[in-house]
C-alpha cells in the first residue's frame, strides 16, 4: 500500500489524537449480515468480510500506530472497495486520508498517476499550510462534534501538482468526506462553557486561548477521511489572470499575464504580444502603432493597412472590433498573396494565431492582443471560443488602464503648462472640495472661491542672457545676407544664358534688400523680404529650373539653403536659438532641482519662467501652509539660499559657454522686498499675482529693474560676472551684505559696489548692491553647498 505523508505533518500538533479506524464501514457491513437482508446481494459478501474484520479487531477499536496500514493492506483495500468502484478508478481523484495531517493511504489510478507524472521531487504539500490554523480548524470540528455548536471556518484547501509530460503545474480543489469518523472527550479535556465559546470567538488570531480551551491529544479522533481532489487549473488560471491584469502595472506584469495564457491554452512555447493603435486615420487608409510589444510587427511606425493586411483583417479588427483566428498561416499566405502580414508570421515561425481587438471608450486607441502558436491548428475557431470567458477582463483592463493614461497625461499637462505648484495644492483642493460639497447640498448659488495667501513675503530673481536681442538680430542679419547673396548668384547666372530685362530689373532689387539688411534692420524688414522673395522671385526660379539642367542645378543649390520647414536660410539664428535653449534648460533645471532642498527650509511657494534667460518668484508665510509655524529666521535661510544658488546658477552658465555656439553670458539680479504682501491666482490667467493697488509697485518695480541705470550715469545696473541686489530700505542692504561677507568667506563673492540708482518710471529711493563673482576655474564638487552646510556655517 502507497503511503503518502504530507511533508509538513510530521510535527503538527493537534487537539486530537488520530487513531485510524473503519469501524464506521464495519458496521455498514455488519447491517447486511442480520437475517432481515438474507435477499439482499450483499448479505453473503457482508458475512464473510465481518468475518475478516473480526479477526482484526484494531481496525474497528482504532490504532495511530500507521505502519499497520501496510500490515492489513488486503483487508483494509477490501473494506475501502465500495468507496473505490474499480468503474472510476480511472476518472475520479481520490484517496483515503487521516484528517488534519494529509496523510493518504489509498489512491485511484488516477490520482497515483498525477503523482506519478509530477516527478520524484515533488513534495505533497497544501498550498499556504498553516499549522495554527490548523490546531484551531480541528477545535471547530471538536464543538461540531461534542458541544454541537458549529463554526464556520469551512477554506478549501489547494493542491499545485506539477505535470512533467505537458511542462505545467495544475491546480486541485480538495473536497474533505467526514462521515467515517467520530470525536469523543477524554478525561483531560476542560469542560467548554458558552463563555468559553464566546472568548475563543473574539481571538481567532490567539493560539494560545485555544490551546488552553483544547489541550494537544485531549480529544480522540477514530475513523479516516475521503479526500476528493477537482481539477480547477483553469479556474485558478482565469483568477490569476484577473489579479494581474487588475494589480499595479510594473515591468512583471506582462510576462505574469503571457504565463496565465500559456496555463490557460496548454501550451508551454504560446507566444503573446500586444500592440496599442491610434485608428483616428482609418477613415485615409492608415493606423499608427502607439506602443508595442508585438510579435507581428517589426518596427512599423505607422501602417498602410491595405499594403499590410488583407481586407477581411481590416474589417475584422479595425471596423468590427471583433477578434479572429489564422489557424494555418502558410495557407493565408497563399490566400493573401504574401501581403506584410502573413511574411511577418512566417519570419517569426508562427503557424496559428489569434488577434483579440479591444477598443476603449475614452479615446480612438484600439488594444490588438496577439496569441501565437508554432504550430497550425494549434490555436483554431473552437479553442477561441474559451476566450469568451476571458475577454471582459481584458476589456475592464484596458479602460481601466486608458483612464489611468488619461490621468496622467492630464497631470503631465498641468506639471508642464498649467502647474499647481505642490505647497499650495492643499488650498486648491480645499476650495475644490467646498464647491462640491455646496453642489451636493444643492446651493443654488454654489461658486468656486477665491483662492489667495495673506502676509506673504516675496523673493524674485533672474538670470537674464546679456545683449540677447543684439544677438538674435545679428544673426538674423547673417542669414538674410547669405540667402539674398543666394539669389543674386541665380539671378546672374541665369543672364549668362537668357538675356532677359527682368533678371536686371530682379537683381537690382534684391540688391537693394541686400544694402538695407547690411545697413542695420528696421521693424518689418524681415517680414518684408520674404514677402517679395516668394511672390516675385520664386516663380522666376521655378522658370528658370526649366531652361536646362545647369541652371536648374543652381537653382537646387538655392533651395537646399533653406531650412526644408521654415523656407528660409535658417542657420546662425538656428545656432542662437539652440544655445539659448540649451542655456535656459539648463538652468531652469538646476533651480528647479535645487528647490526641492529649498522646500526643506519652509514650504513656500515658486513658479519658474524661461524667457531670455530663467527668472523666478517665491512667496513665503505661514498661510501658505497649514502643517509648519512659521519664522522670520525663514525667511533669513531662504534669501541666504537664493544668493547661494544665484552664484552657483552663474557659474553653471560659466562652464556652459565653451559648448555653445553662440558665446552667451548671463547677469544675475535679485529684488528684495521687505513688507508682506498678498497674492491671488487669477482665474483668467490661470497664474498667482500680486493682489492690492499698494502691492503693485512690486510688480512695476520687477518689469522694469533690469532696465536700471546707475545713478548719474548711462551704465546698466545688471552686467554679466556681478550679481546685483536691489533693494530700498537700509536694514535690507546690512542683511545682505553679511550674506555676501559670509561668500566670500569661501572665496565665491569678490567685490562689493554700493550703488543708487535712477528713478524708474512711477518708482524712485531705489539701491543696489552689486557684488563681482568669483568664477571656479576647474570643477569643485563641494561648490554647490546644502541649506543645511549653510545655514551650520552661517553659525
Amino acid at each position: 500500500m502507497t503511503i503518502r505523508n504530507f511533508h509538513s505533518s510530521s510535527d503538527l500538533e493537534l487537539p486530537l489524537h488520530i487513531n485510524i479506524s473503519f469501524k464506521v464501514i464495519y458496521d455498514h457491513f455488519k447491517k447486511f449480515t442480520n437475517d432481515e437482508y438474507k435477499g439482499h446481494p450483499y448479505h453473503i459478501s457482508a458475512k464473510h468480510m465481518v468475518e475478516e474484520i473480526d479477526k482484526v479487531p484494531e481496525l474497528i477499536e482504532g490504532f495511530s500506530d500507521f505502519s499497520l496500514l501496510e500490515k492489513h493492506e488486503e483487508i483494509i483495500n477490501l473494506l475501502l472497495e465500495p468507496l473505490f468502484p474499480e468503474i472510476l478508478t480511472s476518472n475520479e481523484i481520490k484517496a483515503a486520508t487521516v484528517p488534519f495531517s494529509f496523510t493518504c493511504f489509498k489512491f485511484t489510478n488516477r490520482f497515483e498517476k498525477i503523482l506519478e507524472n509530477a516527478g520524484d521531487d515533488y513534495l505533497f504539500e497544501v498550498r499556504n499550510f498553516e499549522p495554527d490554523a490548523m490546531y484551531i480548524y480541528a477545535c471547530t470540528l471538536i464543538l461540531a462534534a461534542v458541544y454541537n455548536y458549529n463554526v464556520d471556518l469551512k477554506r478549501p484547501f489547494y493542491f499545485d501538482i506539477p505535470d512533467l509530460n505537458s511542462g505545467f503545474t495544475r491546480h486541485y480543489r480538495v473536497a474533505f468526506n467526514g462521515d467515517f469518523m467520530d470525536i469523543t472527550k477524554t478525561e483531560n479535556a476542560p469542560e467548554i462553557t458558552e463563555d468559553d465559546i464566546k472568548l475563543l470567538l473574539d481571538n481567532f488570531n490567539n493560539i494560545d486561548i485555544w490551546r488552553e480551551k483544547f489541550p494537544p491529544n485531549s480529544y480522540i479522533f477514530k475513523g479516516f477521511g475521503i479526500m476528493n481532489l477537482f481539477d480547477v487549473t483553469t479556474d485558478e488560471t482565469i483568477n490569476s489572470l484577473q489579479n494581474n491584469l487588475i494589480g499595479r502595472e510594473d515591468e512583471s506584469m506582462t510576462e505574469k499575464i503571457r504565463n496565465n495564457l500559456r496555463d490557460f491554452f496548454g501550451i508551454i512555447d504560446l507566444k503573446v504580444g500586444y500592440s496599442v493603435y491610434d485608428i483616428s486615420h482609418l477613415e485615409e487608409g492608415y493606423v499608427k502603432v502607439k506602443r508595442s510589444e508585438s510579435i507581428i510587427l517589426t518596427d512599423e511606425k505607422k501602417i498602410i493597412c491595405e499594403k499590410y493586411f488583407c481586407n477581411h483583417i481590416i474589417n475584422k479588427l479595425f471596423i468590427e472590433n471583433e477578434s479572429l483566428v489564422v489557424s494555418d498561416v502558410d495557407y493565408y499566405k497563399k490566400q493573401s498573396s504574401g501581403n506584410t502580414f502573413s511574411i511577418n508570421l512566417v519570419n517569426n515561425e508562427i503557424k496559428s494565431i489569434i488577434l483579440i481587438p479591444i477598443k476603449t471608450s475614452n479615446n480612438k486607441d484600439l488594444l490588438l492582443l496577439e496569441m501565437a502558436s508554432p504550430r497550425a491548428y494549434e490555436l483554431n475557431s473552437v479553442n477561441k471560443q474559451k476566450l469568451k470567458d476571458i475577454i471582459p477582463m481584458f476589456r475592464a483592463a484596458a479602460e481601466r488602464n486608458s483612464e489611468e493614461y488619461l490621468n496622467i497625461l492630464e497631470a503631465t499637462i498641468q506639471e508642464f503648462y498649467t502647474s499647481i505648484h505642490p505647497s499650495v495644492k492643499w488650498r486648491f483642493y480645499e476650495a475644490a472640495e467646498n464647491y462640491q460639497n455646496a453642489i451636493l447640498d444643492k446651493d443654488e448659488d454654489a461658486k468656486i472661491e477665491k483662492i489667495a495667501f495673506h502676509d506673504v513675503y516675496p523673493l524674485f530673481g533672474q538670470s537674464d542672457i546679456k545683449g540677447s536681442s543684439l544677438a538674435r538680430n545679428k544673426a538674423i542679419k547673417e542669414d538674410l545676407t547669405k540667402q539674398l547673396s543666394a539669389a543674386i548668384h541665380v539671378l546672374r547666372e541665369a543672364c549668362k544664358k537668357e538675356t532677359l530685362p527682368i533678371y536686371d530689373e530682379l537683381m537690382y532689387r534684391v540688391e537693394e534688400y541686400l544694402v538695407d539688411v547690411e545697413k542695420g534692420m528696421k521693424a518689418g524688414d524681415e517680414v518684408a523680404i520674404l514677402d517679395f522673395l516668394k511672390r516675385e522671385i520664386y516663380p522666376v526660379f521655378n522658370h528658370i529650373k526649366e531652361i536646362n539642367d545647369e541652371l536648374s542645378k543652381v537653382v537646387n543649390c538655392y533651395l537646399d539653403l533653406l531650412d526644408e520647414n521654415l523656407q528660409v536660410v535658417y542657420e546662425k539664428r538656428k545656432d542662437y536659438e539652440n544655445s539659448v535653449t540649451k542655456l535656459n534648460d539648463k538652468l531652469a533645471k538646476f533651480i528647479d532641482k535645487k528647490q526641492e532642498e529649498a522646500q526643506k527650509i519652509f514650504p513656500h511657494y515658486f513658479e519658474r519662467y524661461k524667457t531670455d534667460g530663467v527668472e523666478y518668484n517665491m512667496y513665503i508665510g505661514q498661510s501658505i501652509t497649514k502643517e509648519h509655524k512659521y519664522d522670520s529666521l525663514y525667511l533669513y535661510n531662504l534669501r541666504l539660499w537664493q544668493l547661494q544658488t544665484t552664484y552657483e546658477m552663474e557659474n553653471v552658465a560659466f562652464k556652459l559657454r565653451k559648448n555653445l555656439d553662440h558665446d552667451l553670458r548671463v547677469a544675475s539680479l535679485i529684488l528684495v522686498h521687505s513688507n508682506p504682501l498678498s497674492i491671488e491666482f487669477r482665474m483668467d490667467e490661470k497664474q498667482f499675482d500680486v493682489d492690492g493697488a499698494y502691492n503693485i509697485r512690486y510688480e512695476i518695480i520687477k518689469k522694469r529693474i533690469d532696465k536700471a541705470h546707475i545713478k548719474g550715469t548711462t551704465e546698466r545696473l545688471t552686467v554679466p560676472g556681478k550679481i546685483s541686489i536691489v533693494y530700498s530700505q537700509d536694514k535690507d542692504a546690512d542683511e545682505y551684505l553679511k550674506y555676501i561677507k559670509f561668500l566670500q568667506s569661501k572665496n565665491q563673492l569678490g567685490k562689493v559696489e554700493l550703488l543708487e540708482l535712477e528713478d524708474l518710471q512711477g518708482v524712485s529711493g531705489l539701491k543696489a548692491i552689486r557684488v563681482e563673482v568669483i568664477y571656479e576655474t576647474e570643477t569643485n564638487e563641494k561648490s554647490s553647498l546644502s541649506i543645511e552646510e549653510l545655514i551650520k556655517d552661517m553659525k
